[in-house]
């Protein structure tokens, strides 16, 4: 048995090896605090749940959707998008149905990137940027995001030959690892860049419902002529706590919707109609229930921010997501802050590098956890005199 090559480039998905030693630890008795994978564990919304009971039996529900999502879902998403940031969507090209936005983001790659290509990612990323363009042939060009330039990447920094082999832009804000936020101001610059450089500008907006403290996440497809450019990829998951339902969309440039659509034909059969229909329900339902979850989150982030505060961690305290980004103490790395918290203080975080290496000096924290198991990992860190 002779594998392809291209697997020899990919490293260990960052999360099983976390899961791994979690479970080891586990069965030695220890308690975890884990503050890992950005899982909410907060429950799917009741009426998401009715809905998706409702249509579990109707006709046609087993049959095989279309690999590029059932109307109403799409005209859900339309909806949506005009109500949350007032962007017009057609929902016959504008709009393609996802098996969550994972997928999608693995194989927008496929439809644009040749081997020799250049995507142009941001580092510290979500581990897929990276992995789904090794797998379609190309190479990635990494474009660090720092607390200097408030993680942000800086466009005019990139080479001119790399510009040149470069096909792709990719952006995620609200951030994930970082926490990060971006503006429109911000956007419009990548607009402007990608038109000027010929690039597909793609903006995953996984978390743009966890905004706090009055902070409401963007777009980039409010900035004008966005469209001509830019797709877009969201998700259901964080908004409506529903990981495990894998329902998803991309959203705009016409020809890179389509692009999409047509690898997802030939690779895989469209997302389950019933948990579509249970999606279009949640979409175009009242949000109440992104609100009362925002609500908790932001209270655990304050737990988290307080806690590590006083005992002498100075970062800012992050407007959107549930992840909040830690500089280790002076003399770690983040590999070795993260194992301290784990054999000292059962504590599991996610050290920064996994996210690549413009990550090295943080550990992320996800707060999926409840408030008073924050308060835990406080004390706990106390306890045992670990400091900034």
């Amino acid at each position: 048995m002779r594998k392809s090559k291209r697997l020899d480039k990919i490293p260990p998905y960052l999360f099983v090896k976390i899961e791994e030693k979690k479970e080891e630890l586990t069965k030695k008795g220890i308690d975890i605090i884990d503050f890992g994978i950005g899982d909410p564990d907060l429950d799917t919304p009741a009426h998401i749940f009715k809905e998706m009971h409702e249509v579990l039996e109707t006709k046609g529900s087993a049959n095989y959707p279309t690999s590029k999502g059932e109307f109403f879902f799409r005209k859900a998403v339309s909806k949506w998008y005009k109500t949350r940031f007032n962007v017009e969507l057609n929902p016959r090209d504008e709009v393609c149905a996802l098996i969550g936005s994972k997928e999608g983001i693995g194989h927008i790659f496929l439809a644009f990137i040749d081997p020799g290509d250049i995507a142009l990612i941001p580092d510290p990323a979500y581990p897929v940027y990276k992995v789904a363009t090794i797998l379609a042939g190309g190479d990635p060009y990494f474009l660090p995001l720092t607390a200097k330039n408030n993680f942000l990447p800086e466009l005019d920094q990139i080479p001119k030959d790399v510009l040149g082999k470069a096909k792709l832009l990719f952006i995620n804000y609200p951030n994930n690892p970082t926490g990060a936020v971006a503006g429109l101001d911000f956007f419009k610059k990548c607009v402007g860049f990608a038109k000027k450089h010929d690039l597909l500008l793609i903006s995953d907006l996984a978390y743009s419902e966890m905004g706090y403290d009055g902070f409401r996440p963007p777009s980039v497809l409010e900035v004008p002529g966005a469209k001509d450019v830019s797709i877009e990829f969201h998700s259901l998951s964080k908004t409506y706590n529903m990981t495990g339902w894998r329902i998803g969309m991309a959203v705009g440039n016409k020809e890179a919707v389509q692009a999409l659509a047509t690898i997802k034909s030939n690779l895989d059969s469209g997302a389950f109609k019933a948990v579509q229909l249970a999606a279009a329900h949640a979409l175009t339902e009242p949000q109440d229930c992104v609100d009362e979850h925002n609500k908790i989150f932001s209270e655990r982030r304050n737990v988290l921010y307080d806690g590590l505060t006083s005992l002498g961690w100075k970062f800012e305290k992050p407007k959107a997501t549930f992840y909040v980004w830690v500089p280790v103490p002076k003399g770690e790395t983040s590999p070795s802050f993260t194992e301290k918290l784990l054999e000292k203080c059962g504590i599991l975080v996610v050290p920064g590098n996994g996210y690549g290496s413009s990550g090295e000096g943080y550990v992320r924290f996800a707060i999926t956890i409840p408030k008073e198991r924050i308060a835990s990992a406080i004390s706990r860190l106390k306890k045992h005199g670990i400091k900034y």
